[in-house]
């Protein structure tokens, strides 16, 4: 039974990432970092089923210890402080765990047994001020805020352990990816949970930044088997994952309110400057042309479906 070890597992994509490796039959490891209230709200129904082991990225000896005793065979590193907002306030942290963080993972396994085979959860938010479009992997880089520059450290770090030490890294540089288990912090389930409100007359208002930005979004759920693929390849390499389609904020939040039969969305909604990022990234668009041919991956949620989704969970959640 091959074993996987998921940094950030009681996130989004690593809920979704610990479902999926349990249906391939691996054993699952997620570490968390030890704090008095654990946050395991996204793995609840998982827990009797993967074992959890106290660790932080900011400490190698702890991944040391923990590389030691579960020894592996493939280590998924979805751990960051991944909040873009937030890393404008907290730059210095930001660069600790999502940049920093990165390279103790890779220096601890190559210390303890470097034919662990490591994903990097790489981001579109290092393409930032956009060079060329679609991005590839090919396109340069051009980070807009602490949280972008961080992700291209760590990036550069996995091609760098890749190149040097001969390490099967990869990075997967996936674009916007929701889903019902996002933090509501994210524009997209600010949205969802937002219209979920007004539809049931808990709120009559909901306030955004900047609407006109555009994204790239998909399904967490189909991005994650692009991880487990990734690791299953020949040859260690990185992959651009995408949907290749672009929606602005605006029609993400006129959609969701479609959802709930509401046309004159306009009148529910206000922007605040207090919203608006110091260096906007306005358009975001990925060509995943390499995974589809190479990995043999697509997105299968389209983005109607996938506001859809985010809607109407927000209304059965709330109305428990």
């Amino acid at each position: 039974m091959p074993k996987a070890l998921i940094t950030g597992i009681t996130g989004q994509d690593g809920s979704y990432l610990a479902e999926f490796l349990l249906g391939k039959g691996y054993e699952v490891f997620g570490l968390a970092r030890r704090c008095s209230t654990p946050n395991y709200g996204r793995i609840s129904h998982l827990l009797d089923k993967i074992e959890i082991v106290d660790g932080d990225l900011l400490d190698t000896g702890s991944l040391i210890r923990i590389l030691s005793e579960v020894k592996p065979d493939e280590v998924y590193n979805l751990a960051a402080q991944s909040f873009v907002a937030v890393s404008f306030h907290e730059p210095v942290l930001t660069g600790e765990i999502t940049g920093l963080g990165a390279l103790r993972l890779l220096e601890s396994i190559r210390i303890v047994n470097p034919k662990i085979k490591f994903y990097q959860a790489s981001s579109s938010e290092m393409f930032g001020k956009v060079r060329e479009t679609p991005q590839t992997e090919m396109t340069p880089f051009h980070p807009r805020s602490p949280y972008g520059v961080a992700k291209v450290y760590a990036h550069y770090s996995t091609m760098n352990y890749r190149e040097s030490y001969g390490m099967f890294a990869c990075g997967g540089i996936l674009f916007n990816h929701e889903s019902p288990r996002r933090g509501l912090e994210f524009v997209t389930r600010k949205i969802s949970d937002g219209v979920a409100r007004i539809h049931l007359s808990l709120k009559d208002k909901l306030v955004l930044g900047n609407m006109d930005a555009q994204r790239d979004w998909g399904f967490a759920g189909d991005y994650v088997k692009a991880m487990w693929m990734m690791l299953q390849q020949e040859k260690p390499q990185d992959y651009v994952v995408a949907t290749g389609e672009t929606h602005s904020i605006k029609e993400f939040a006129k959609e969701a309110f479609k959802t709930v039969g509401i046309d004159d969305w306009e009148k529910y909604v206000l922007q605040d400057e207090r919203y608006m990022r110091p260096a906007e990234v306005d358009l975001l668009i990925g060509d995943c042309t390499k995974a589809k041919k190479e990995l043999g991956w697509k997105p299968e949620v389209d983005f109607k479906n996938l506001v859809k989704m985010m809607v109407e969970s927000d209304i059965q959640l709330l109305k428990k």
